[in-house]
């Protein structure tokens, strides 16, 4: 059986992040043969151009790990209607220099959560029309926008029974996703 590495992508710095609750809970989920690295956000310098011929080692270890995983699992809260500023340094970072992108080809799936109604659903947009762009085949359905609530997860941190069947589906989707696109 092939294996799987998938890098976890999670746009929130936040100790308390719901994001980072969800995708520790989500990786649960997954067969055995898919394993996981989450990649650091919080110490990259801001994307400047005139620095893409001698990056940071930040820069190059991000580019490393995403170079080396089969796929890529983005986590975005919502900020102000869009991604966070953290998660399109990273973007920006790893596409770089031009040409030489980390993310090209790699399958991505998109999921977010958010103490309001409608979870991550303008973020999620927002970030997969910067994907398109880099060349990322991304899971189109099903599509999760995430309302954080009483309940989304059990006492012991796990994905909760009211959504354990709607996200093991969307899991399910990214894993056929990744075995078709890796």
């Amino acid at each position: 059986m092939a294996q799987y590495q998938i890098a976890v992508v999670i746009g929130s710095l936040r100790k308390d992040s719901f994001n980072k609750k969800l995708a520790t809970a989500l990786q649960k989920l997954f067969p055995a043969n898919f394993s996981f690295i989450q990649v650091r956000l919080d110490d990259l310098p801001l994307y400047n151009q005139d620095d893409d011929g001698q990056p940071s080692a930040q820069v190059t270890r991000l580019r490393n790990e995403i170079a080396a995983a089969h796929g890529v699992l983005f986590f975005t809260p919502e900020y102000n209607r869009s991604i966070p500023g953290v998660l399109k340094n990273a973007i920006d970072h790893a596409s770089r220099p031009y040409g030489k992108s980390a993310w090209n080809g790699k399958p991505a799936g998109v999921i977010g959560a958010s103490v309001g109604p409608i979870g991550t659903a303008m973020a999620q947009q927002h970030l997969r029309n910067i994907l398109a762009y880099l060349n990322m085949p991304t899971l189109g359905q099903p599509e999760a926008f995430i309302h954080n609530k009483e309940g989304l997860y059990d006492a012991a941190g796990n994905i909760g029974e009211a959504s354990q069947k709607f996200l093991q589906g969307w899991v399910d989707a990214y894993v056929e996703w990744v075995r078709m696109h890796a």
